[in-house]
This record gives C-alpha cells, structure tokens and sequence, in this order.
C-alpha cells in the first residue's frame, strides 16, 4: 500500500513539476514585458512584493480551512482559481488592454491561492509517502525546482520570441490542465480530516492552535525564527540584486548572467538528486545549519569578492547545492514531530512566519543598493577607497559589498542558531 501511495506521488510530483514550469514561463515573461513597459526594476520588484504580500497575510489563517476540508478538493479549487487569473491576462493581452497593475493585482490572487494550496499539498504530501522516504521526497522538490530554474529562462525566452506573451499563457493553460485533470482522476489522496467537536470553533481559535503548538514545542518553534532570518538575508541579495550585480560588473553581459544562472541551477539540481538517492546524515539539525552557513560563507561572500566568470559560477554553485539539505533536514524534523490532524494549521502559521520576511528583504534590498551602497563605491570615502581592494570600483561594486555583508551576517545567524539550546535538543 505504501508503495502504491508513493507511486501516485511520483505521478503527482511529475504532473505538479510540468504545471509548476508552464507558470513559471509565465511568471518569467510577465518580467520581461513590465520591464519593457516600464524600463524599471521597481515595478519588477513589485510584481514579486505583490505576490508574497497576500500569501503572507493569509497564510496564518488557512490551517483551519485545510485541517478540517479535503485536501484534493482545496488544491483543485485554488489551482482552477489562478488558471482563470491567466485566462484573463491572455484575455487582456488578445484584447490589447493589459497594464502593469493587472499584474499586481493577478499575482495578488495567486499569491492567495499559493497561501492555501502549498499548506495543504505539504499535509498530503505528508500523508502520500511514507516517512522513510521523506528526505527522497524533499530531494525531488529540490531536484525539479532548480531544474526550472535553469531551463524555464531558455524556454520562455525561446517561446516569447516568435509567440510572444499569448504563447507562453496558452501553454500554461495547457500544463494547468493535465495537472489539474491527473489529480482529480487519477491521484487518490488519503484524508485526515479535524472534526469539530466546540461550537466556539473558529478560524481564530485554530490559528491560535497552530501558534501555540509552535510557541510550546520550543525546538521547532526556533527553528522557524531562524528559518525567517535566513529567508532576509538571502533575498536581501541573491534573489533580489544578483542579476544587476551581474549585469553591472561584466559590462552589461547577458551570456554571463545565463552562465552563473545555470550553475546556480545546476548546484540545487545536484544536491537534490544527492538528498533524493543518498542516505543523508542522521543528525536533522547539523544539517539545516551547516549547510545554510557553508551557503553564506562560500556563496555569498565569493559572490562579492569575484571579478570574473569563473569565481561566480563557483560560487552560484556553492550557493545552491546546500539548499536542498536544509529543506530536507527542516521537512524530516517537522513531518515527525507534527501530528498529522494538526499538520494544516502548523504548516500554515509556519509558512506565514517563516516567508513574512521575503517581501521586506526584497524593497530593502533594492533599495540599500540604489540608494546607498552604489552611490556610497563610487565616492572617495575611505572606507568605500578600503573596500574597493577586494570588490573592485565601478557599477555593481557596491552591490558586491552587500553580498560581503549578507555573506557574513548569514554564517554568523546560522552558527548562533545551531548552538540555541532548544534546537540542539532536538539532536536527541
């Protein structure tokens, strides 16, 4: 049987990746049209703020709904749900009428949708597999996201030059539907389901459930803490300012970009499959730390002190492999120690706490680079003539100086959280 469950889950997995790649083409070239619409990386920072916002906001309060209702019937709803929100940007697009605040406003709905579906499909995910299997299955996840992070660029850049933004939608329609058909056909999901017995029962009350089941279980309750300062650092910089960094410091390169893009793939690709076929080490949290802290250390701090190709792409790498083992350490210590009738609630609130610090990462990072650390390399301040010895001096310099910091901030808050207390008993 518990074979049987796991096979649906590859099918699953499979039908979810190709669903996962048609919206990522269309996420990647709504990009490039704001972009060319407006020629600001503003308004291209917005469309992921815009996105994360709602998520965040809503996120605390969809465990009630997925505990207690069917885990399929949520995940269909809210996929249908974002299926018609590109129905109407293909619309939009036909018609000639599409403007950048229609994109704020769909990838606000989808992030509300993402809210309740990415709680929910972890519960049954949870449910499908066996919990021998749950680092195999983190490795996948890892596995399939990286490689749509190397191939969803080259493919939507290929589609949207001779079929433009209608092309990439009709496609996404198209991937949304054999997904969305296979799961409600062919993909049975096991159930649990709360049954409430307090007529005082409400969203409120099953919120305050799943923070306290937080707050009390104090290992885990850290770790999220933990989790949500590392989600800042790294997109202070890495998915926040590495593409103008790169772009500024190799002349405006795009072949480069491409090159450091791939490898910052590649490396989640390969440590997925090593997490997916390798026996991974027993001890959960050395894991999740020593893997964030050899990210920041070799992949930020190189990030900024290379000058050249081959010294980024090393560092893209180093950046990323690790990334898969902290999300199988965390996945392995959370699916154990959760039961299952209180997974929904516990993984909302999680993804609310743990994400809230993305989108304020995201308008800081921007922001510190446009107006402070570029402008403050190009002066003839001494600590900027100091730092210019191992940065380098031009565009994207001050830039580079910002992964030193994440760099460094990073290593340090993830060798402090390894040695918290609470989080060091969950070594036992």
């Amino acid at each position: 049987m518990k074979d049987k469950n796991f096979n649906h889950y590859i099918v699953f997995w499979l039908t979810g990746s190709l669903s996962q790649l048609g919206s990522s083409m269309t996420g990647f070239s709504l990009i490039i049209w704001a972009y060319k619409q407006t020629n600001s990386a503003i308004s291209v920072s917005l469309m992921t703020f815009f996105s994360y916002l709602p998520y965040i906001a809503v996120s605390i309060f969809a465990g009630a709904l997925i505990d207690k209702h069917r885990k399929k019937s949520i995940m269909l709803t809210a996929d249908l749900i974002a299926a018609s929100c590109s129905m109407v940007v293909l619309a939009l697009v036909v018609m000639n009428r599409l403007e950048i605040w229609h994109i704020y406003i769909v990838n606000g709905v989808i992030g509300l949708m993402n809210s309740i579906e990415s709680p929910a499909q972890t519960v049954a995910v949870g449910m499908m597999v066996p919990k021998e299997k749950y680092a195999q299955v983190s490795g996948m996840n890892s596995f399939s996201n990286s490689l749509l992070t190397v191939i969803t660029p080259m493919l939507a850049a290929f589609i949207y030059s001779f079929s433009g933004l209608k092309g990439i939608i009709f496609i996404d329609l198209i991937t949304f539907l054999i997904a969305f058909v296979t799961l409600m056909l062919i993909i049975p999901l096991p159930e649990c389901l709360q049954i409430p017995t307090d007529r005082n029962n409400n969203i409120l009350h099953d919120c305050k459930a799943g923070l306290l089941f937080l707050i009390n279980h104090k290992g885990i309750w850290y770790i999220v803490i933990s989790m949500a300062f590392l989600n800042f650092f790294s997109r202070l910089t890495y998915e926040n300012i590495l593409t103008p960094m790169i772009l500024g410091r190799s002349g405006g390169d795009e072949k480069v970009l491409g090159i450091v893009n791939g490898i910052l793939g590649a490396g989640g690709i390969i440590g997925g499959l090593i997490v997916s076929f390798k026996k991974i080490h027993r001890d959960n949290i050395k894991l999740i730390y020593y893997s964030a802290a050899l990210s920041f250390l070799f992949g930020d701090l190189l990030m900024g002190l290379g000058q050249n190709t081959i010294v980024w792409c090393i560092a893209a790498f180093a950046a990323s492999a690790p990334i898969s083992f902290i999300n199988a350490g965390q996945s392995l210590i959370m699916y154990h120690a959760i039961p299952k009738e209180l997974q929904g609630r516990v993984f909302a609130v999680r993804n609310a706490i743990q994400y809230c610090t993305i989108p304020m990462g995201i308008l800081l990072g921007g922001f510190l680079a446009d107006c402070v650390f570029e402008p403050y390399m190009l002066s003839d301040h001494k600590l900027a003539l100091f730092l210019q010895k191992f940065v380098g001096f031009g565009q994207g310099s001050g830039m580079a100086v910002m992964f030193l910091i994440s760099g460094v901030s990073g290593f340090i808050s993830s060798i402090f959280w390894y040695h918290n207390k609470e989080i060091r008993k969950l070594q036992k």
